[in-house]
């Protein structure tokens, strides 16, 4: 009997995914949150910007911040006009800096190739600097209504313990993943974008991949995980976990920090006081300087430079 392909997905039964669609999307409807950027009034670029915030970064820090700045550059024009400076100083402590500027080429780029006006379509979506294959899919789903497979860590938990039994997914999403995750789309598009929303939903507040109330959850009776005894993670020894106190991502932080409170160019020793291991320091600004959140200004001693955020 041949192997089967690792790519293959196991057949999903019609009735489980039917019944499974029918359940999360009405337990959606009782209990989504009222976020602003599903709101009636949103617009096709509020949520390209709360989907690029929310990557990596918890709803609770994204709201306040996609907030405040929807109104001040409530267009992909306003955006592409403003300094980089402004667009760092906004991001603030999101977290991934660099976002924040693929977020500001994105808009450069909507405005140059579609009017200011951001595309429905997945290729041009795709082509747009800083979008990858969920951010498409997701602003196709929630800006445009459109049928498209959204596969975020969230949606990905359920389907894995609905249809698989695991306790989360592989670290790499897989072709059969998405296949079986494609399994679960309803065909029309309203119906698809309605259980993209409601799935994520489901993976954020019951399906979480520390602490799930299945006591809660509207599926709990069709969940394979479950029946199952709830096993471990059966890829535990693949993913590997990072500290935050003593890395780069820490120290990188510390310098942006300053250099968003700083009114004029900070010193060297400005910079040098925000972190004792020297070396480690220096190549953290190094990589600042390449990535283009930081630039460097001369100062009249060459041997003192100063640094700002980007002009």
């Amino acid at each position: 009997m041949p192997t089967p392909s690792p790519a293959a997905a196991p057949d999903v039964d019609p009735a489980l995914a039917d019944g499974v669609r029918r359940d999360v999307v009405a337990w959606f409807g009782a209990h989504a949150r009222d976020l602003p950027w599903r709101h009636p009034d949103r617009t096709p670029w509020g949520v390209l910007v709360s989907e690029v915030m929310l990557q990596q970064t918890p709803v609770v820090r994204v709201e306040p911040a996609w907030r405040a700045w929807t109104a001040r550059w409530p267009t992909p024009a306003d955006l592409a006009a403003a300094s980089p400076a402004d667009v760092l100083r906004a991001w603030d402590r999101l977290g991934y800096p660099r976002r924040a500027l693929r977020l500001q080429e994105c808009a450069r780029a909507v405005v140059e190739r579609h009017g200011g006006e951001v595309p429905s379509d997945e290729e041009a979506l795709l082509a747009l600097p800083g979008i990858g294959a969920y951010t498409a899919a997701a602003v196709r789903a929630f800006a445009f209504g459109r049928r498209s497979v959204v596969l975020d860590t969230n949606v990905r938990r359920v389907v894995a313990r609905v249809a698989e039994g695991a306790a989360v997914p592989a670290p790499a999403l897989t072709v059969g993943e998405r296949r079986l995750a494609e399994a679960f789309v309803p065909a029309d598009d309203a119906g698809a974008a309605r259980w993209a929303a409601a799935s994520m939903e489901l993976g954020a507040l019951v399906c979480t991949a520390r602490a799930p109330r299945c006591e809660a959850c509207p599926v709990a009776d069709r969940c394979a995980w479950r029946l199952a005894g709830k096993p471990g993670d059966a890829h535990a020894p693949r993913r590997r976990t990072q500290a935050w106190a003593g890395t780069d991502r820490q120290v990188r932080g510390r310098i942006m920090a300053l250099l968003r409170e700083a009114l004029e160019p900070a010193p060297a020793e400005a910079v040098a006081a925000v972190w004792p291991d020297d070396a480690q320091r220096e190549r953290c600004l190094a990589g600042l300087l390449v990535d283009g959140l930081v630039e460097r200004v001369p100062g009249e001693d060459p041997e003192r430079p100063r640094y700002r955020l980007p002009s």
